[in-house]
């Protein structure tokens, strides 16, 4: 079975043509950072990308506009994804509203609890700390799949996969038949390759943030090896 590549990229003026060029090396899903001044969940890659992405405008409007330019160029699923605060500040139902036309296919709320808002569909994440409980809950309450935090703490780049991976996948397993993607702390070829064993996709975020600075083509070649190291035969 083929594994689902998650690429994040913040929003910002070049966005639309990263996305472009993640998707054409092999990227199936973009998920399309909104910054926030505040983001709890993000480490140290992404928050300085939020707040360049600040410094040159990109308000709740203007992040909406990228993600209908993103939307013109590819047409993978786009995944926004914030924080509750900034929706709190934009309105809720607006923003949902506005973030459907646009062209998001589902949304992230790192910070909102599972059973709060229900009425706001969402792509829900569960962590190694999160009891069996709230895996159900999470896991019923998800749009379309589930998205495994594979640390503890915030994103950023590790040296290995983080061995609380395999019993959070195997919790999850079940609780639910969706499909699992796993995110946080996954950077290199190798690393996507082992979560992908365990998980029915990877989540790259920080290295893919770190790629993108050096433009298109080097995200590119970024995406195409971590394509690569998920298309390769098992070996046997």
């Amino acid at each position: 079975m083929t594994k689902t590549l998650v690429i994040y990229l913040m929003a910002g003026p070049e966005t639309p043509e990263l996305a472009r060029a993640a998707v054409e090396a092999g990227a199936d899903v973009i998920e399309l950072g909104f910054p926030f001044s505040d983001p709890l969940a993000d480490g140290p890659v992404i928050r300085r990308a939020a707040e360049r992405a600040l410094a040159q405008g990109m308000r709740t409007a203007p992040c909406l506009d990228c993600l209908a330019l993103t939307r013109e160029l590819v047409d993978v699923p786009l995944v926004p994804m914030t924080y509750a605060s900034l929706l709190d500040a934009y309105g809720w139902e607006r923003f949902e509203r506005e973030a459907r036309e646009a062209g998001a296919s589902s949304l992230i709320v790192a910070d909102l609890p599972a059973d709060e808002r229900p009425e706001l569909r969402r792509v829900q994440l569960v962590a190694p700390t999160s009891t069996d409980e709230r895996l159900r809950i999470a896991a019923e309450a998800t749009d379309g799949w589930l998205y495994l935090v594979t640390v503890k703490g915030t994103t950023g780049a590790r040296d290995r996969l983080a061995p609380t991976l395999e019993p959070l996948a195997r919790r999850a397993r079940a609780v639910t038949d969706l499909p699992l993607r796993a995110g946080f702390g996954i950077s290199t070829p190798e690393q996507a390759r082992a979560a992908a064993e365990l998980a029915d996709g990877v989540v790259v975020g920080s290295r893919a943030v770190e790629a993108a600075e050096g433009g298109a083509g080097a995200l590119a070649g970024y995406v195409a090896s971590l394509r690569a190291a998920l298309d390769a035969p098992v070996a046997v």
